[in-house]
Parts: structure tokens; sequence; C-alpha cells
């Protein structure tokens, strides 16, 4: 809310939070950067970020629920896009905190940086539905992996799931090259989660090609979430997420979970609460 004057109090608009990714080759992905900063720039509302790069769209923003609308409408109808994006799907939450500080449209090497050369993520494993997820991880002879840093795992995970032990996604290859002999010669096949799926296509593509059998969450946590409103049967306390709202509730809902809750006992922990402080306190500068 803010205060006008003579004492009238205006409500401001909720905040809708969307995040939404598709591996699709852009031959000109400075390009489709420079038409995205102009609709972007015409969206009231909106902060976030967007990476492009060869291999795709990988983007997070927030804003009032008709700027997400347009914004979710013209990245899959936009005749200046070709189509490139058509079919992509969102996973929206609500925001109480503001999520982002401003607005970000970058081009990179890798929309999700993997550190694996020549991985075509459309090669993809086997997408399972949160529905059929839920009785895949029952089996036995499946072995669950948590696809995210040591930190996200501690803050919440699937029941039986395995942490691979990283502290960063790069770090994550050299652990299956460890064990993919063993699961290999056990007859396991692996099922993959992350957050929101992203992670887990690029992994799986990879994984494939070392002759390993590999699932994945369709959608990755948050669409867990989003379709099954009994989730937390299945999983463990929070979700984490990188923007200003830390942690997600199996509901969708931001928590009372803070920076140090999530950081202060990770090795790397000091770096990491000082580098998201900065940002959360950009976040809620004045004009932040």
């Amino acid at each position: 809310m803010v205060t006008m004057p003579h004492g009238k109090i205006r409500r401001m608009p909720a905040l809708v939070h969307t995040a939404f990714y598709k591996f699709v080759p852009l031959a000109d992905p400075d390009g489709v950067a420079a038409h995205l900063r102009q609709r972007l720039a015409a969206a009231a509302g909106l902060t976030g970020s967007i990476l492009l790069a060869t291999e795709g769209i990988n983007g997070m923003l927030a804003g009032p629920e008709d700027a997400v609308d347009g914004i979710e409408q013209a990245l899959q109808h936009d005749a200046a896009l070709g189509g490139a994006f058509a079919g992509m799907a969102f996973k929206r939450s609500a925001c109480r905190t503001p999520p982002f500080a401003r607005l970000k449209v970058h081009v990179k090497k890798e929309i999700v940086p993997l550190g694996v050369d020549g991985v075509d993520a459309r090669r993809t494993g086997i997408n399972v539905s949160p529905q059929d997820w839920r009785q895949l991880i029952k089996d036995p002879d499946v072995v669950l992996l948590d696809n995210r840093n040591s930190f996200e795992f501690r803050l919440g995970h699937f029941a039986g799931a395995v942490d691979p032990g990283v502290a960063n996604f790069r770090d994550f290859p050299a652990y299956v090259q460890a064990h993919a002999a063993q699961w290999q010669a056990q007859g396991q096949r692996v099922a993959m989660y992350c957050t929101g799926g992203i992670r887990c296509e690029k992994t799986s593509a990879w994984m494939q090609g070392m002759g390993l059998q590999v699932y994945q969450l369709d959608g990755g946590i948050l669409n867990y979430f989003q379709q099954m409103p009994d989730a937390q049967q299945d999983w463990h306390g929070e979700c984490f997420v990188f923007d200003n709202r830390v942690a997600l509730d199996t509901r969708l809902n931001e928590t009372a979970t803070t920076l140090e809750d999530v950081y202060q006992a990770t090795p790397d922990g000091a770096w990491r609460l000082a580098r998201a402080r900065r940002l959360a306190q950009a976040a809620h500068a004045p004009g932040g």
C-alpha cells in the first residue's frame, strides 16, 4: 500500500511471478534480446531477468498480472519471434516480497551452464508427469537424484532423494560420471528433479549419451507443487527460489525462511549471503 496526500491509501497491484524456459535453436540471440528489451520496456511494472543463447531462452519475471499476461502472450505469439517460443510453459506463483530489483536481458553462451560442450538439450530424457512421478520414485530400482545445490537440498527435497553434494550445477556431471557404472551394473534407472526443470533437461540429454535410462520431473518442483494439492506427502521442507522471496512452501506461498537460514551452513555461505543481501537491498531501494 502507498499513502497518498490527505491520508488516502492506494493499494498497489498484486505481483505475480512467472518462470519459463525453452531449448530451441536461436540463430540470432542478440537480435531476439534487442526485440525483447523493446517489448519489456513498454510493459509497465515488470522486473526480472531473461537469458538468451543459441540453445534457447530461460527467464523469470514478476509484475502486475496484466503485465505478466501480456509478456507471456508476446513471447508465444509475437510475429517478430517467428514462433520460436510457441507452446512454452509458464509456472506462476504469487509474491508478497518483490522478487527482483530491476529488469535485465542478457545473451550468454548457455542458458543454463552445465559446462559440457555439445549437449543438445532437445534430446531430453523421459518426462514424467507429477501424477506419475509419485509412483516412479517409490520404485526400489530407481535412483532419485536431486539436481540442485546442496543448500537447496537441505532446505527441502523429495523423500528418499540423494544429495549429490555439489555447490554449483557445473559440479553435477562429475558426480554422475563417478556413479554411472554402478547404476548400470545394478540395473538402476535414474529419476531427477530440479526447481523448474531446466537443469534436468540439459543433464538428462547428456546422461543418455552415457547409456543411462533417465527420467525427469516434468516442469520441476514448482510444477509438482502446482499440480499436486497434497505435495507435502512426498516433499519434505520448502523449495528454495533464486529471488528475494527466498523459499516457497508446497502451496507456492512465500515462507518466513531467511537468507541466513539458507546459507549459514554452506562452505561459501558468507559470500552467498553477502551477494543475496545486496540484491535484496537493491530490490527495496527507492525506485528499485
